[in-house]
This record gives structure tokens, C-alpha cells and sequence, in this order.
């Protein structure tokens, strides 16, 4: 499976058994159309991935990239107490391309020279998540 979308959140790095790590984050895949009467119409699709590969990509994941995700992608049911049956897709991705960055924080002083300089700024506030 091969989609764009937009994280929604900061990735996390887990640890695992042994000192393997695994990158856990949510891809929005947005879906924009016009209906006959000429109304426009979207709607999101959220995928939990998760990446194995590369701890050290993490901290470019962030809130608003863009990324291009290749890899298995699988569909799990569940019953929800609140809602009933419920599913989720999850991909086990095989790689990531970044197609842009989002602004870091401002770093602390002490981090100021080693910190890396990041370009495609986008607010939070204009993310559709």
C-alpha cells in the first residue's frame, strides 16, 4: 500500500523486548470532491503506522508533515462500548519520505548551536486535524 497524508501528532519511539524500538504515529489521508449539486464535500481517513526500521527519524516527525508511507496495511475490528463495532487501519510500514517539515519548537539556549534547521513551516492552527 503507497498513501500521503499528514501526521496528526509528534511520533513516539517505544521500546520493545530486547533494545529493539518501534515508531508508532497517525496519518491523516484527506478526500476532497465535489457531489453533483456542486457542494464541496471531504472527508479523512486516519492510519495508525507503525516503523521499525530507524528510530532516529522520529524527531522529523512531527504534528503537519507531510509523509509518504509504503507498506502492509491491515484492518482490525473491535467492539466499542460507546459506539458499537469500530475499525482501525494499521500499516507496518516499510518506508517513509518526507515531503515536508514542520517548524520545531524553539530550542533552549543550550541546544541553540547544535539544533537543525528545518524548512515548510505550517501553523497548527491551519492543519484540518
Amino acid at each position: 500500500m503507497l498513501f500521503t497524508g499528514r501526521l496528526t501528532a509528534k511520533a513516539e519511539v517505544n521500546a520493545v523486548k530486547g533494545d529493539k524500538q518501534v515508531i508508532n504515529f497517525t496519518v491523516a489521508i484527506n478526500q476532497k470532491w465535489k457531489n453533483k449539486a456542486g457542494e464541496k464535500k471531504e472527508k479523512t481517513a486516519f492510519v495508525d503506522c507503525a516503523y521499525w526500521r530507524n528510530s532516529g527519524i522520529a524527531e522529523y516527525l512531527t504534528k503537519g508533515a507531510v509523509v509518504e508511507i509504503s507498506g502492509w496495511m491491515e484492518a482490525h475490528g473491535y467492539q466499542s462500548k460507546k459506539d458499537g463495532i469500530r475499525a482501525r487501519l494499521i500499516c507496518t510500514c516499510d518506508t517513509i519520505k518526507l515531503f515536508s517539515l514542520v517548524a520545531k519548537a524553539e530550542p533552549k539556549a543550550e541546544e541553540k548551536e547544535t539544533a537543525p534547521y528545518t524548512t515548510g513551516a505550517v501553523a497548527d492552527d491551519d492543519l484540518p486535524f
